[in-house]
C-alpha cells in the first residue's frame, strides 16, 4: 500500500501506452462481459485458431476454419462453465458474467499453411466498489486534543483491492492513497476548520469506475462541547426510555401477580364450600 500527498492540483485525464512485451491489457467489471478480438481481416486464409488460458495454457476454445467447426472446452477446473462463446465469423472469444476467477492471461494461436502466430491478452476483473464512508475521528475530543482548531475526519472503504482513495477540495486533489492488496480496509484522514464553507468530497476509484461521498462539515464537525451536549442528550433519552420501560414492566408484573393471587384465593374458597357440603 502506498500513499501520495499533493498540494492543490487540477484533475487531468490520461491513458497508458502499449506494453513493451506486446501483451494487450483489457479491464472489465465483475458481472460484465468481455470480448477478446482476433482482428483477423480474412478468416479464409487461416486453417484454425485456438484460445488458451494460462498459467497451464489449457485449451478453452478452438475454431477449425476449413471445416467450419467450433469447439468450447472448460478443462481448467470448470471456472468458465457456460460463459464462453466463440464467434465463427471472426474467431473472437466472448466471456460472459466475468468473475475474479476469470482474470488472467489468454493466449490466441492463429495457424495457417504459411505460419503460426500468437497473441496474448491480459484480462483484469475489478469488483464493484463500495460507497466511501466519512466519520469524525472520535479520539479528537480527548483531553489532550480538545482545544485543536481543526476537525479531523476519516474517509474509509472496506474490502477493496486495486483502488485509489482521494480527498478533493472543489476540483483540487488534496491527498490520495492507493492499494493493490486483497480485501483490506482503506482509510484517508482530512483536517478542516470548524464551520468551513468549502466543498469537500471523498472518491474511491479503479480504472473503470468510481464512487463519491460528499462531506457535510456542519453535520460532522461540531465542537467538542457541542458534541458532548449531543451525546448527553442521547444518553438522557435512553435513560428515560429505559426507566419508562421498567415502570411498565413492573406494573404488568404487579397486575399478573395480583390476578393470580385472586384466582388462587377464589379456588381455595370453592374447595372449602365443597368440603362443607360433603360433611352435611
Amino acid at each position: 500500500m502506498f500513499a501520495f500527498i499533493f498540494m492543490c492540483m487540477p484533475i487531468v485525464n490520461g491513458v497508458f501506452g502499449a506494453n513493451a512485451d506486446e501483451v494487450k491489457s483489457v479491464s472489465v467489471m465483475e458481472g460484465h462481459s468481455v470480448t477478446l478480438q482476433t482482428h483477423l481481416n480474412d478468416m479464409q486464409t487461416y486453417d484454425f485458431i485456438k484460445w488458451m488460458y494460462e498459467p497451464k495454457e489449457s485449451l478453452i476454445a478452438e475454431f477449425n476454419i476449413r471445416a467450419n467447426l467450433t469447439s468450447i472446452r472448460d478443462t481448467y477446473d470448470e471456472r468458465f462453465g457456460d460463459k464462453l462463446q466463440l464467434d465463427n465469423q471472426t474467431g473472437s472469444l466472448t466471456i460472459t458474467n466475468m468473475s475474479i476467477r476469470n482474470a488472467g492471461l489468454y493466449k490466441l494461436t492463429i495457424h495457417s499453411s504459411k505460419e503460426t502466430s500468437y497473441k496474448k491478452i491480459s484480462v483484469t476483473v475489478y469488483a464493484h466498489l463500495p460507497v466511501p464512508v466519512i466519520i469524525r475521528d472520535s479520539s479528537q475530543c480527548s483531553s489532550s486534543s480538545e482545544r485543536s482548531s481543526k476537525c479531523v475526519l476519516l474517509c474509509s472503504v472496506m474490502n477493496v483491492t486495486h483502488v485509489s482513495l482521494s480527498w478533493y477540495k472543489g476540483n483540487c486533489l488534496l491527498s490520495s492513497i492507493s492499494v493493490s492488496d486483497l480485501n483490506i480496509r482503506l482509510s484517508l484522514p482530512l483536517e478542516v476548520e470548524y464551520h468551513d464553507t468549502n466543498t469537500y468530497r471523498c472518491v474511491v476509484n479503479n480504472p473503470i469506475t468510481n464512487h463519491t461521498q460528499h462531506l457535510d462539515v456542519n453535520e460532522l464537525c461540531q465542537s467538542c462541547s457541542e458534541l458532548r451536549k449531543f451525546r448527553w442528550a442521547i444518553f438522557e433519552v435512553v435513560i428515560a426510555a429505559t426507566a419508562w420501560l421498567l415502570i411498565i414492566l413492573c406494573i404488568a408484573a404487579g397486575v399478573v401477580y395480583f390476578s393470580c393471587k385472586e384466582k388462587e384465593e377464589y379456588g381455595k374458597s370453592n374447595e372449602a364450600d365443597i368440603c362443607l357440603d360433603s360433611t352435611e
